[in-house]
């Protein structure tokens, strides 16, 4: 009897012991959950308070992640971002129905049951914490590209933002006569969407910062239809370093699309800053599909910018020097996106869900510290302005 009041003893004390060590390893789950939320509010603390840190940051930490995670992203053949964003929209729902289910049927294991679900968001909350934190949110607060750059910013007039408007349009209806085009007058890409958007960014590395070293694969979107409901040609997924595009579009606009969302990978965060840096990379390429790109985009932005003060006359004028084969450039592009706002028979509306898309991204935004919100995507001329001063100089004194 004593044996056996024995053994019952050494087999209570073991259970004990596993249930001891199965609490100590949760414990220890939790703390290491709490250790990474706290430096991930640290780091995005310190983001704000300190720009030198995040210039430190942008220089020497985030180019090893774009390296490292970006380059293992890159070696898969589709976006790896979009495959999570669908894990999320489908497999968090289902999860919750599936843990709902359990906590009824599971009524002696109910807590444990609790704890494992429970974990299972926590670390997935974590993953998007830190990826969005070291990826994202610590290089809005990075110094401007002008300032980095040590590059002299000054106002511009009136005259000076329709002589750039003038230069835009030689350059657009040059341009316009070297790309292809197919049957009806379109636009035909014939370049390829990575290796030349990466090389007409590399050009750019002699004379501006944080531009050189690994460049991510530039990746299509599947649910690219999708992407244009929300009213979007391009993305940068944090989350998987991923540079993706919308290949529904317009393929006039996809090159400088590219280049966008590649910029953002070398830590360029603001929209205007990598739309210049776009501009410039078609500018200097020697692809005519990415200069034309490139210059079909900042026409649109500096068309925009002269049109809010112009009166009649001026805006006829303005856009009749433009060459009827760009007009129908602009008119497709113009009519793919009214033809994704009308469409019917969609799971979502493409108003509302543009709108909401737009709602989102101007709060996104603004809680980074773009006080402006999405209207800050104007900048760019002002840059543009900048970047022609010699050319807009020697036409406004002729």
């Amino acid at each position: 009897m004593e044996n056996i009041t024995a053994l019952k003893s050494t087999k209570k004390a073991k259970i004990q012991d596993n249930d001891t060590r199965k609490k100590s390893r949760l414990s220890k789950q939790t703390k290491v959950l709490i250790i990474i939320f706290s430096v991930c509010v640290l780091l995005n603390i310190t983001a704000w308070l300190s720009t030198p840190f995040c210039d430190f940051y942008n220089k020497y930490i985030f180019p090893f992640w774009t390296s490292t995670y970006g380059r293992l992203t890159s070696l898969l053949p589709f976006s790896f971002g979009e495959i999570l964003i669908m894990i999320a929209v489908f497999g968090i729902p289902i999860s919750l129905i599936a843990m709902i289910v359990l906590l009824i049927v599971m009524k002696g294991k109910r807590k444990k049951t609790g704890k494992i679900f429970g974990f299972v968001y926590c670390w997935i909350i974590a993953f998007v914490m830190v990826t969005e934190t070291l990826n994202c949110f610590i290089l809005y607060h990075c110094s401007t590209f002008t300032d980095l750059n040590n590059i002299k910013v000054t106002e511009h007039t009136d005259k000076e933002l329709e002589a750039l408007g003038d230069i835009m349009i030689t350059r657009l209806n040059e341009l316009s006569t070297k790309v292809k085009r197919d049957s009806d007058g379109n636009f035909v890409l014939t370049s390829d969407l990575n290796e030349t958007a990466k090389k007409s960014l590399e050009k750019l590395s002699d004379k501006f910062k944080n531009l050189d070293g690994y460049y991510v694969k530039p990746k299509p979107i599947i649910c690219s239809f999708f992407m244009s409901q929300i009213n979007l040609m391009g993305i940068y997924f944090p989350f998987s370093m991923e540079a993706n595009y919308n290949n529904d579009m317009y393929k006039a606009k996809l090159p400088d699309t590219i280049c966008h969302e590649l910029a953002h990978t070398k830590g360029y965060i603001q929209e205007d800053e990598a739309s210049f840096i776009a501009f410039m990379a078609c500018d200097s390429s020697d692809s005519y599909d990415y200069q034309y790109s490139g210059y079909l985009s900042a026409f649109t932005q500096v068309r925009n910018k002269i049109f809010e003060y112009a009166d009649t006359d001026t805006k006829i004028k303005f856009d009749s020097s433009l060459d009827e084969s760009v007009w129908r450039d602009i008119s497709e592009n113009q009519k793919y996106w009214e033809s994704v706002r009308e469409a019917k028979d969609t799971v979502i509306d493409s108003k509302k869900a543009g709108e909401i898309s737009d709602k989102a991204m101007n709060s996104s935004l603004k809680l980074n510290g773009v006080n402006d919100g999405t209207r800050s995507y104007g900048r760019v001329v002002d840059l543009i302005l900048n970047y022609f001063a010699d050319d807009i100089k020697a036409k406004t004194e002729s």
